[in-house]
């Protein structure tokens, strides 16, 4: 199954296929509204600001999976979201990235891009998948890494 054969619902009930997304240079990000790297919304809405234009899309994924961070419903995350950092990217439902519920675009990526010493698990809230306009995972970037540091790789796949 590949990148673009997955749906997703956004925060609005909207069904979506990542088909809509085909060409273009995606940062796939599972967040949180009360994480300690909560504050990286501004950063990821800066790069969205910035390379939107040139074909770029930040897609958000809530999620509570980790020490029960997102437990708001979709429309408090989405005012959250909207009020505290402005956010103007692509917003999906609460997913599971995890276990035997995890959303498929998860699976696919966790499989394509495992993390340190092959394991597969998303460790903590704001882990992020750098996609090439083919649909490729070209890197995984880990939670403590901001989204403004991720620039020169981006740019490389602009």
């Amino acid at each position: 199954m590949g990148l673009y054969s997955i749906s997703a619902k956004l925060n609005n009930g909207k069904d979506v296929s990542l088909d809509e997304f085909k060409g273009k240079v995606l940062l796939v990000v599972n967040t949180a509204s009360a994480c300690g790297f909560t504050p990286q919304y501004e950063g990821l809405e800066e790069l969205y600001q910035k390379y939107n234009t040139q074909g770029f899309e930040v897609l958000a994924f809530p999620c509570n999976q980790f020490g029960s961070q997102e437990q708001g419903s979709d429309e408090e995350i989405k005012s959250f979201c909207d009020l505290r950092f402005k956010a103007t990217f692509p917003l999906f439902s609460k997913v599971e990235v995890n276990g035997k519920n995890a959303h498929p675009l998860f699976n696919f990526l966790k499989h394509e891009k495992p993390g340190l010493l092959g394991t597969e698990k998303i460790k903590w809230n704001f882990t992020k998948f750098l996609i090439d306009r083919q649909g490729n995972v070209i890197e995984r970037f880990a939670p403590s890494t901001k989204p403004l540091d991720m620039i020169s790789e981006i740019e490389k796949l602009l």
